[in-house]
């Protein structure tokens, strides 16, 4: 299982309005037990993102990376990784 570190917890804390309609969170332990929860993964980049996603069966291929990064359950971390939520 992944590891949060911090700068996930921070970020998906800020952010989780852009998946959910109400907050899961209030804190960063909170954050990370949602995210544990669902088995959010932390990928380095947009192509272990659709690598993830094709795992998963879904169809990404006629998405370009702009577009994958830009879907509600891809968070862009601020260090260049992506957080990916499916709740």
């Amino acid at each position: 299982m992944d590891h949060y570190d911090e700068l996930c917890l921070e970020y998906f804390l800020q952010h989780q309005s852009q998946l959910l309609d109400e907050n899961v969170a209030e804190n960063l332990e909170e954050a990370e037990v949602f995210l544990e929860d669902c088995m959010a993964v932390v990928c380095k980049n947009i192509r272990e993102v659709r690598e993830y996603f094709q795992d998963e069966g879904a169809d990404v291929s006629q998405m370009s990376d702009e577009e994958l990064a830009d879907a509600s359950e891809v968070f862009t971390l601020p260090d260049g990784r992506f957080l990916v939520v499916e709740a």
